[in-house]
């Protein structure tokens, strides 16, 4: 009995996951706000343990549909970055990427973002160091 009653308990815990995966996943993207919104909930940095936290800029395109076009290209990693550092990081955001693919577009969102590029940023850090950028 006691079996039984724990495979209730699994399945009951499958069938919440489920429900709240699936009612997370309907949630349709229409603007580029809730794009970003979206890639930023799929990401998981790093451990401390793994890699110290960077930042890192990726461009990705999607189709209309919503499943990623091409190849991302990582176009940013900070500048203290060490090899092991932007090597985890990046399967960080390739993971981001597979986790949120394919985007719920919107008609509207899927004929405006099919086939244009996005950068999208992703932070390792709470904070951002200031910039040395100097204007012209």
């Amino acid at each position: 009995m006691r079996r039984r009653g724990e495979k209730l308990l699994v399945a009951a815990a499958v069938l919440l996951l489920g429900l709240s995966a699936a009612s997370a996943q309907g949630e349709q993207v229409n603007t580029l706000h809730d794009l970003f919104v979206r890639l930023h909930s799929c990401w998981k940095p790093p451990p401390p343990a793994n890699a110290r936290p960077i930042d890192i800029t990726v461009v990705v395109s999607f189709n209309r549909a919503g499943e990623i076009l091409g190849h991302p290209r990582i176009t940013y990693e900070s500048k203290d970055a060490t090899d092991n550092d932007r090597l985890q990081y990046r399967i960080a955001v390739m993971e981001a990427l597979q986790r949120c693919s394919p985007m719920p577009f919107t008609e509207a969102m899927a004929g405006a973002a099919a086939g244009r590029p996005v950068a999208v940023q992703f932070h390792g850090r709470k904070t951002s160091p200031p910039t040395q950028e100097r204007k012209a």
